[in-house]
């Protein structure tokens, strides 16, 4: 009897253990299909990248013919287009939405504390480039002659040129934050370009370049086109240059940031009468973003499409990659010390959080802007993954995702300060500390000065390059890698403007509860008598849903002096 009892309870103590391991597998199983779910879209993503890798290397042996290309990279253009389309509404949305919510000494206390960490953090990345350049070198003077020979065969040499000066910069970004129109501003942007005195047909602000006289534009691939002009004369001409003020296409974001942010500080200053105006902007980022929830599904097909045509229309891949390899590799090196030292220890400083697990959070916007080179194209995608996955205030992030979209550039920072030595060291330039202490700072303000566009940093470059003295003409080799140097970068911008908003949340914690108590109170203040209506038994209901009217009685104590 004892025996068989024995045997019953081993049987019992079996199927328990079978019961055990079963719920155990299944809570295995379940666990890694909800990291699948929670993650798919960035797997999908990561896919459309490797895709788009591996399409572009295996027919670039297929010599396709220029229509094919462009099929290639249409459902990119599409793509790119669609993302572009909601930059403007969700700047101003986020931007107008964001700033009201908050009283105006907050709006001050936030935007001083962004714009110090740009500062520091575009410093601090000029700084690790200059450096890293000094040590590693990648400038080889014996390079420079075959480099030009082989990637310049289709470019006139520059003989003489005249680029804008970083005052120049400066002043067109004063220019651009304090627009005159600003429906102009949604439109063209200013900038200065010098033109000679001597040319015909120039009246105001209007210039005309004749054939016969014009100066041949110099550039070697097509997305450097673009942004980047240089005019060629001839050395045996005098020319005196003047310098004009034109508009050229492009959204000025500044200049709207500049106003929605005004407008919006000053919105949420005259009390319940703006209120609708308020719920009008956030029901537009709202819509918005569904609208981003979309567009991601999209994105495998637009990511892999964008990296398999800029893959096919490189001419020469393997070259460019072989000559210019310790500069790629002095700028790659920057980015990942600063992605995976500087900024996580600047987020475990300030927070006392795993910043690996914040990091992690952001991998499909940083995906993004890898296959797009532009942190604004990016930006919608960003707005969701900050909001939603790392569940950052979404009124720090309205606040400081646009404004750090258009003026902290770190990765250009960086590509400026090693791009800069690297052409000193390919002329065979000695730089003495004070030319290397204003390749820092001209890095520094010129970065800060940056359009939020594709190889927007060539220009930048020129300044840089003119403030030492260093060749101009020598600029251009990097035109034929900045299609893949200016994806690396632009994921330094990406991720500083995320980490900013961390760590200004964190700092501004104690003035949002404070915040939070004044909204607290705005609203009851705007439920008052004239919001409500008499209901059939003639008591007050009110006119907004999902709103309770607290009646409080407050009583005066009355003085007996």
């Amino acid at each position: 009897m004892a025996q068989s009892q024995q045997s019953f309870l081993k049987q019992e103590a079996g199927q328990l253990s079978r019961e055990d391991t079963l719920l155990k597998m299944a809570d295995h199983r379940s666990s890694w299909s909800r990291v699948l779910a929670d993650n798919k879209l960035i797997l999908i993503t990561l896919s459309g990248v490797l895709l788009g890798v591996i399409i572009g290397f295996t027919f670039r042996p297929l010599g396709l013919s220029s229509d094919s290309l462009m099929l290639i990279a249409y459902p990119g253009e599409l793509f790119m287009r669609v993302l572009k389309l909601m930059i403007l509404p969700l700047v101003i949305a986020s931007l107008i939405s964001g700033s009201s919510s908050l009283n105006a000494k907050l709006n001050g206390k936030i935007a001083l504390r962004t714009f110090v960490y740009f500062l520091t953090t575009s410093l601090l990345n000029a700084i690790l480039g200059t450096t890293l350049a000094l040590i590693i070198h990648p400038g080889n003077p014996t390079a420079e002659s075959a480099a030009h020979t082989e990637l310049l065969r289709d470019t006139a040499p520059l003989n003489k040129a005249k680029t804008v000066s970083l005052m120049d910069s400066v002043l067109d970004l004063g220019r651009n934050i304090f627009p005159d129109n600003i429906f102009q501003a949604a439109l063209q942007q200013a900038h200065t370009v010098y033109v000679p005195k001597e040319l015909p047909g120039m009246v105001g602000n209007d210039t005309e370049l004749s054939h016969t006289s014009a100066p041949v534009m110099a550039s070697s691939s097509a997305s450097a086109s673009s942004s980047v002009n240089l005019m060629e004369w001839s050395a045996e001409q005098n020319v005196e240059w003047i310098r004009i003020v034109e508009y050229r296409s492009g959204t000025n974001s500044l200049g709207i940031v500049f106003f929605c942010l005004v407008f919006g500080t000053l919105l949420g200053t005259i009390g319940r009468k703006g209120y609708v105006v308020v719920q009008f902007f956030s029901a537009i980022f709202d819509v918005i973003m569904k609208m981003v929830t979309g567009v991601m599904w999209l994105t495998p097909i637009g990511i892999s499409s964008v990296i398999a045509g800029k893959i096919l229309s490189v001419d020469d891949v393997g070259f460019v990659m072989t000559q210019l390899a310790w500069f790629i590799f002095t700028i790659a090196l920057g980015v990942f010390l600063y992605q995976w030292i500087i900024l996580q220890a600047i987020y475990f400083v300030f927070l006392r959080k795993n910043p690996f697990r914040f990091y992690l959070g952001l991998v499909q916007p940083i995906l993004t802007g890898f296959a797009t080179a532009s942190t604004a194209a990016a930006l919608p995608l960003t707005f969701r993954c900050m909001n939603e996955r790392l569940k950052i205030d979404s009124r720090i992030t309205r606040f400081v995702l646009p404004i750090g979209c258009n003026i902290n550039m770190d990765g250009t920072a960086l590509f400026i300060a090693v791009a800069s030595i690297f052409i000193a060291q390919m002329s065979n330039m000695s730089l003495n500390v004070g030319q290397v202490v204003t390749v820092v700072l001209t890095s520094t303000a010129a970065s800060m000065s940056s359009a939020s566009i594709p190889s927007a940093a060539l220009v930048l470059l020129l300044i840089a390059l003119s403030a030492i003295d260093a060749p101009i003409n020598n600029a251009t080799l990097l035109f034929a890698i900045d299609w893949f140097v200016d994806r690396i970068r632009t994921t330094n911008n990406l991720l500083g403007d995320c980490y900013a908003a961390a760590v200004v949340e964190h700092l501004s914690r104690n003035e949002l509860k404070i915040s939070d108590i004044d909204a607290y109170y705005k609203d009851d203040d705007i439920t008052s008598d004239d919001q409500c209506e008499q209901d059939v038994n003639g008591k007050r209901k009110l006119s907004f849903p999902n709103s309770v009217i607290l009646n409080v009685e407050v009583s005066t104590p009355v003085s007996n002096t």
